[in-house]
């Protein structure tokens, strides 16, 4: 479940702050690469230093928090408020989401990474190589971390995700002197809003530019696909979600997945639906509403048909499952069983609407290779 963030690190910040910062420092502005669809977080810059605010850490997080990002080589002003504080450069980061693999991959700052809770579950082939030398730690669970490896493993700073703010080991971190400041690009709504926070690595590492221009062409791939999405005359019936003992957990119509549908051009029978997380629906009622869908797309865990009929042979109603037509991220693994989906999907959104494309109306385009999505197996 780590990949959906339901087991997720949760962090309480202590405002700090700094009694010889320069009062007559600049204040700042807004940076060239400013936000253009990420909604949970902003960045400003001044002479000085850059300011990162994330807005929505958490799921109606009611305070934000506040970083300050700067060299050490000038004071920063006195009046400026912030919750932690990160000098450049960054030699070693801890990150504990797989969601933040890629973005390090895409700035080529990989090599920077020292640790994270539950190696096996990172899938990148880049990043494996490293901890198959030895070079990333594994610091336990993100609910159990293993506070004194990490500590001896001197990071300068610990990039973490929560719920709430309540994670005691982090909290004690943070009073060793290591600052630990929140990511949250999983509470964004859209595929491009979470593909947006390269953007905030990209300013811990002094990378601002690089990160706009590779958000940038994302950006411009995923759009292109989408109007061409457009031009197909065909707009088919599309369910998702699963079931795990009776219950259908279905995406809302406002979630991530919802609106690949339907930049996709497809009609997601729950699209009228708004929400956090997942429905909860029971197996007749989704039958009645969706037995004659054309898709079933991320059918949970299962990997064959075999498996799904195994599970219940009830699945043989709908017309997604008797006509073949059932798809899921479970089948594209890492080497150590990672579901590759859940870690980069979010930092590449083009491919994962080029994957949808390719299912819903394959005449668009022939020759996609599916990364993500796969047919169930017979």
């Amino acid at each position: 479940m780590k990949y959906f963030k339901v087991v997720v690190i949760s962090l309480f910040f202590i405002s700090c702050g700094n009694s010889d910062k320069k009062a007559d420092a600049p204040k700042p502005t807004k940076f060239s690469n400013s936000i253009e669809d990420a909604s949970g977080f902003t960045i400003e810059h001044a002479e000085n230093y850059t300011l990162i605010e994330v807005k929505d850490p958490w799921p109606n997080a009611v305070e934000s928090f506040r970083y300050v990002v700067h060299s050490g080589e000038n004071k920063l002003p006195e009046d400026l408020k912030f919750d932690q504080e990160i000098k450049l450069p960054i030699k070693k980061i801890i990150v504990t989401s797989t969601t933040h693999i890629p973005p390090l991959e895409a700035l080529n700052e990989e090599d920077k990474l020292i640790g994270f809770p539950g190696l096996h579950y990172i899938s990148s082939e880049k990043t494996r190589e490293l901890i198959d030398a030895g070079k990333i730690s594994e610091i336990g669970q993100n609910e159990n971390l293993n506070t004194e490896t990490l500590l001896n493993l001197e990071p300068n700073v610990v990039v973490g995700f929560g719920i709430n703010a309540a994670n005691k080991s982090l909290n004690n971190i943070e009073k060793m002197g290591i600052p630990v400041i929140y990511n949250g690009d999983w509470t964004e709504k859209t595929p491009l809003g979470k593909a947006e926070w390269i953007k905030f690595f990209g300013t811990l590492f002094g990378k601002e530019k690089k990160a706009d221009s590779i958000y940038s062409e994302i950006k411009s791939e995923y759009l292109k696909a989408k109007e061409l999405a457009k031009t197909s005359e065909k707009i088919p019936d599309v369910i998702g979600g699963s079931m795990f003992k009776d219950v259908w957990y279905m995406p809302y119509g406002n979630s991530w997945i919802a609106q690949f549908i339907k930049d996709a051009h497809a009609n997601y029978l729950y699209a009228q639906t708004e929400g956090d997380g997942s429905m909860s629906l029971s197996f007749e009622s989704v039958l009645e509403k969706a037995g004659e869908a054309d898709f079933w797309m991320s059918a949970g865990q299962f990997t064959s048909y075999n498996e799904l009929l195994n599970e219940s042979d009830h699945y043989n109603r709908f017309s997604a499952v008797k006509e073949k037509k059932v798809y899921s991220v479970s089948l594209s693994k890492g080497e150590t069983g990672g579901v590759i989906f859940y870690e980069l999907g979010p930092q590449r959104p083009d491919i994962v609407l080029k994957d949808l494309i390719s299912i819903f109306h394959p005449e668009l385009l022939q020759d996609h290779e599916r990364v993500f999505f796969k047919p169930l197996n017979d």
